[in-house]
């Protein structure tokens, strides 16, 4: 008797675990409870030593492990497209400046995606973009570079990260405003824009300071003219193209961003997050970005979307008409 007696009690106690309380089904899983991936759509050197200080940080605050993924391509739009494209749990994210996520888009229909197709998450840091060459190069500033240029079209070679990306349509919106064409070579990343300038494969480049910043101490590199409204606290003596007087004006902005279907709960989660990495480790965030030439910029989910709307409405405004030249030279 006390046999069947356990065995009735037990078999009791297996059904109540079975029944889904809450009238639910299954009891959902609290996100997050697996580990997040960041992907970064470009090479090592620039967006991942950027962004790394927050993720090295996030964990402490989301319980789970936070790693980089890199996917580059096409001017960071292999990995922003697979993220888009991803399931919208906020298990995958994208890492990545204005470039992949509101440039490429417009620039390059065929990837399938727009900024609107993600879901901002946080952004986190504001960087500068500019125009470097070797510091035995014969131009001490931009005026004596646009002149050369005149001298001798197309003969001047310039590299980016990337076709139809950011850094590319930049200096092409500069030879249009000052009347002069530079030939382009494209790069799989800004690291690998800087290997070939000091490698002497092309005359100029056109990257983020990060990874320039190291060799424009060392003084192998000199500075030409930031994109950016102002100039940079870290290269106060470098001018912007406003001040050179042409039309642009950009600052980088660099984030994290989840598919667009991601639901609202986890969006926040994920904010919130980034938000006491910002809050609780100001040393640490200010200590690695001005190493990096850049300095934190935070904003939940609805400015960064403002900001990201805005950055789309200037580069179609300004860069689009350009596109026509840039298809027929380059056979988009």
């Amino acid at each position: 008797m006390k046999t069947v007696r356990i065995f009735g009690i037990v078999s009791l106690v297996s059904s109540l675990l079975l029944i889904p309380w809450g009238g639910s089904g299954a009891a959902e899983k609290k996100f997050p409870f697996k580990p997040i991936q960041v992907i970064i759509p470009f090479q090592p050197g620039d967006t991942d030593n950027l962004l790394r200080p927050y993720v090295e940080k996030a964990p402490e605050y989301l319980g789970q492990p936070v790693t980089m993924v890199y996917k580059p391509g096409a001017a960071g739009a292999v990995g922003a497209g697979f993220v888009a494209s991803s399931k919208a749990d906020g298990y995958s994210l994208v890492g990545s400046s204005q470039s992949s996520i509101v440039v490429v888009p417009l620039t390059q229909k065929e990837v399938g995606y727009t900024w609107e197709s993600f879901a901002p998450v946080s952004c986190l840091v504001e960087t500068a973009s500019m125009l470097v060459v070797q510091s035995n190069a014969p131009w001490k500033d931009l005026k004596e570079l646009v002149e050369d240029s005149r001298k001798s079209p197309e003969k001047i070679t310039y590299s980016s990260s990337g076709t139809f990306g950011t850094n590319h349509l930049i200096p092409e919106a500069l030879c249009k405003e000052a009347g002069i064409k530079w030939t382009f070579i494209p790069s799989q990343g800004s690291g690998p824009t800087i290997t070939a300038l000091l490698g002497g494969h092309v005359q100029v480049a056109s990257t983020a300071l990060t990874p320039a910043l190291p060799h424009l101490k060392s003084g192998s590199l000199r500075p030409i003219a930031v994109y950016n409204s102002k100039r940079v606290q870290s290269l106060p003596q470098v001018p912007t193209l406003l001040e050179c007087g042409y039309s642009i004006g950009l600052p980088g902005i660099y984030g994290v961003l989840a598919p667009r279907a991601t639901p609202k709960e986890v969006i926040e989660i994920l904010h919130q997050a980034f938000r006491q990495v910002t809050q609780e480790h100001k040393g640490f965030l200010n200590e690695r970005l001005e190493s990096l030439g850049a300095q934190v910029c935070f904003a939940g989910p609805e400015e960064y979307t403002s900001m990201l709307k805005k950055q789309h409405e200037t580069f179609q405004n300004i860069l689009i008409p350009i596109l026509a030249d840039l298809q027929k030279r380059y056979g988009k």
